[in-house]
């Protein structure tokens, strides 16, 4: 199954263009959305997941019209927002057998084997009974997974989703991800580039509604090699490097800030050094590249 999405835009009443001819073609796997926020990509999750209407455009999973065949779509999709909200008295298994039945699941039995398989699945099982109030953020993304999970979906659409957790939670996070998108489209919309490297197959960034740059992530990053050169300087000089150069990214290497900068050649002034290109080297020149086009 694929997702084709065509000439998708979307504007707000308050003039704000949040799609602008937005084209893709996603196939089974993670699919990795990156892009700053404000960037775009939760309007363009909340319309993939049949929750806003688009402009213009269109959007295709399989042979469904996912603008207009909504409740169809519903059936085999899988959606764990940004903002994923949890009842606190509820326990994880009486809200994940609430939320079977409204998906459709109404044998008694057949909810129950489930809830229980989901749970185990995402590695709930032990803490079932306990309310959801108490758990850590990355257990209530576990959770919101499991829901996702119910009637086994052919898309699912997880929006930020390891904002905030810690790395041990972050890890078992990804390795849950990459389970389940061996065989689903899993689209994963972050701001956090190691997620994208780390999990997808394929990427697309996004910036100001459009898309900027798609593909593999290590097929992006191979084109940037030979192309990002890095330099220690003292802090209070960063302007006049910015003034010079394309400066993509700053970092603090032992107190010291480290620029990168992107050119074809290697600069002039000593100093400057080849550094081996990242995925978040791409990510930034990319975006770089955008705002200078749009500014000028």
């Amino acid at each position: 199954m694929e997702l084709i999405i065509e000439h998708l835009t979307k504007t707000y009443p308050n003039g704000v263009q949040a799609l602008q001819d937005v084209n893709l073609k996603i196939t089974a796997g993670m699919y990795g959305l990156l892009g700053p926020n404000g960037a775009g990509k939760s309007t363009l999750m909340r319309t993939i997941a049949t929750l806003q209407e688009a402009d213009s455009g269109s959007i295709q999973l399989g042979n469904l019209n996912v603008l207009q065949q909504k409740n169809e779509v519903r059936k085999i999709l899988g959606y764990l927002p940004q903002e994923f909200g949890v009842y606190p008295k509820i326990t994880a298994e009486a809200m994940l057998d609430h939320i079977a039945s409204l998906k459709g699941v109404t044998n008694r039995s057949e909810r129950k084997d489930l809830v229980q398989r989901l749970l185990e699945r995402v590695n709930l099982g032990d803490v079932r009974k306990k309310q959801l109030g108490t758990f850590s953020g990355g257990m209530k993304q576990r959770f919101g997974i499991a829901q996702a999970l119910i009637g086994n979906p052919k898309l699912i659409i997880v929006d930020e989703p390891t904002a905030g957790l810690d790395p041990a939670e972050r890890n078992r996070f990804h390795n849950l991800l990459s389970e389940i998108g061996a065989n689903t489209i899993v689209i994963l919309s972050t701001h956090i580039v190691d997620d994208v490297a780390n999990l997808c197959k394929n990427m697309a960034i996004i910036c100001k509604g459009q898309v900027i740059a798609e593909g593999h992530p290590a097929e992006l990053t191979a084109k940037a090699q030979g192309h990002i050169w890095r330099k220690v300087i003292d802090k209070s000089t960063i302007e006049q490097y910015r003034e010079q150069y394309r400066v993509i990214n700053t970092t603090l290497l032992e107190g010291q800030t480290e620029i990168h900068i992107y050119q074809d050649e290697a600069p002039s002034e000593a100093g400057f050094t080849p550094a081996v290109a990242t995925l978040e080297d791409v990510y930034f020149s990319k975006i770089a590249e955008y705002m200078d086009v749009v500014t000028i």
